[in-house]
């Protein structure tokens, strides 16, 4: 899921691709890649020297479901954040 081609990660040409459609196409922007990619394991955190995170091509792109499924799946405190760790926080919010 982290392997790296062209210079970007499997996560980052998802939500560039997501981004691109949208803009090209005027249609609304999906996620089903990103959020596909990330239940597979990819990395939230993954950066390369001199490209955008997935996070800021997310903010380039005004990627508002790309930005809270990053927010959801980035670890938090040795964890991954998710529905399990949300109850154990929030009881009763999801």
């Amino acid at each position: 899921m982290n392997e790296v081609c062209c210079e970007m990660t499997l996560l980052m040409h998802a939500i560039d691709q997501e981004g691109d459609s949208a803009l090209q196409s005027g249609k609304p922007i999906d996620s089903a890649l990103t959020a596909i990619v990330l239940a597979y394991g990819a990395d939230p955190l993954a950066t390369l020297e001199g490209r955008k995170s997935a996070y800021e091509l997310a903010q380039f792109y005004d990627h508002g479901m790309a930005i809270r499924l990053l927010d959801r799946f980035t670890p938090r405190h040795g964890r991954v954040a998710g529905p399990a760790a949300d109850r154990s926080e929030e009881p009763g919010r999801r």
